[in-house]
């Protein structure tokens, strides 16, 4: 018998016994499969998918119900947030176009078995590759679990929006309203005298409402933002765009710039109303803090090829969560990072 022939047995058997995916079938041998025919039965189904252009949720609930008619399951019309997504064969799944596998919000389970699937750059699904949780372990040289605090964005009935129309206390002595930024560059620190104040910053950003800008993928982030970067120090002035990776973006303006094509808002290590200090040079006896930093949040659609900006919010900081709302209160979202060896779908 093939592997083929094996694996189709497996599917007949899952499929004519009813069962679903959140079913307890772990002691039934006919209905418990072995990586080798789940392998064989994603590799079979998936490889050739076209995932190009979908939004990430999209893309994910796609994939799942790809994988349960792969198993012969039928998929339900909701998928619950189960740890792993498929309890019957104890099977999680994750799309990857780059080598660098995020695994959220759990340890890595050493039984569990992990459909790794890879995509190319234009978003065909090319490979499959299934390993248990103990082979994952062996590639995660840290085991830290990095943390970040997230956000929602709601979308009102505006495009634009000044959310806070004063700056915190500690900036006002150093605002100007007509401060020019020929000679100085982004990454710079803040100087006296030289810093728009958030009005005057909403000002000069609404233009970019409309523009568009070309989309190399959800998964590449930093090129997305470096394109709105780019546009936003235009905007406010700068002889050249500059970014040496340091929060907030526009170091210069105490700018940070988000690019958004989903509602959920990344917002790092540290949230944007605390009270910590920024490791910037002190224009004064007041350091700067976070809450300090102004939030530039563009929200933009996408077709694939282009986002087309759409919506600009502007806030201080101190007042991020009074228009966005914090993900379960002070809970922080965490992944762990693991890098796949270049030779791991060989």
């Amino acid at each position: 018998m093939t592997k083929e022939q094996d694996a189709d047995l497996y599917y007949l058997a899952i499929q004519k016994s009813g069962l679903s995916i959140y079913s307890d079938i772990a002691i039934n041998t006919k209905l418990w499969m072995p990586i080798e025919v789940l392998k064989t039965l994603l590799n079979c189904s998936l490889i050739g998918v076209n995932l190009r252009g979908l939004p990430l949720r999209t893309r994910s609930k796609k994939v799942k119900e790809l994988v349960c008619k792969a198993l012969g399951f039928q998929a339900p019309n909701s998928f619950k947030k189960t740890q792993p997504r498929f309890p019957a064969q104890d099977l999680d799944t994750y799309v990857q176009k780059s080598n660098n596998l995020q695994i959220w919000n759990e340890e890595i389970t050493p039984s569990r078995r992990y459909a790794i699937i890879r995509v190319s750059e234009d978003g065909i699904v090319v490979k499959v590759k299934i390993v248990t949780g103990s082979a994952l372990e062996s590639l995660d040289k840290t085991g830290t679990l990095t943390q970040k605090y997230q956000a929602r964005l709601i979308l009102g009935n505006y495009s634009r929006e000044l959310i806070t129309e004063k700056d915190t206390g500690r900036l006002v002595d150093h605002l100007s309203d007509n401060a020019d930024m020929k000679g100085h560059k982004p990454t710079n620190y803040p100087v006296h005298g030289a810093l728009f104040p958030i009005a005057i910053l909403f000002d000069k950003l609404v233009p970019l409402i409309g523009l568009r800008i070309i989309d190399p993928g959800k998964d590449q982030e930093r090129n997305r933002g470096a394109e709105l970067q780019r546009l936003v120090c235009q905007a406010l002035g700068y002889d050249a765009y500059l970014d040496n990776g340091r929060f907030p973006d526009i170091l210069n303006q105490l700018l940070e710039v988000k690019l958004q094509t989903s509602l959920t808002v990344d917002l790092g290590l540290v949230t944007p109303d605390s009270l910590n200090c920024l490791d910037i040079p002190n224009l004064s006896n007041h350091p700067f803090r976070h809450c300090d930093v102004r939030y530039a949040l563009f929200y933009g659609s996408t077709d694939g090829l282009e986002i087309t900006l759409t919506h600009l919010f502007l806030t201080t900081g101190r007042s991020f969560f009074s228009r966005f709302p914090q993900f379960h209160g002070k809970v922080l979202n965490r992944k762990l990072q693991i890098p796949l060896p270049r030779n791991f779908f060989d």
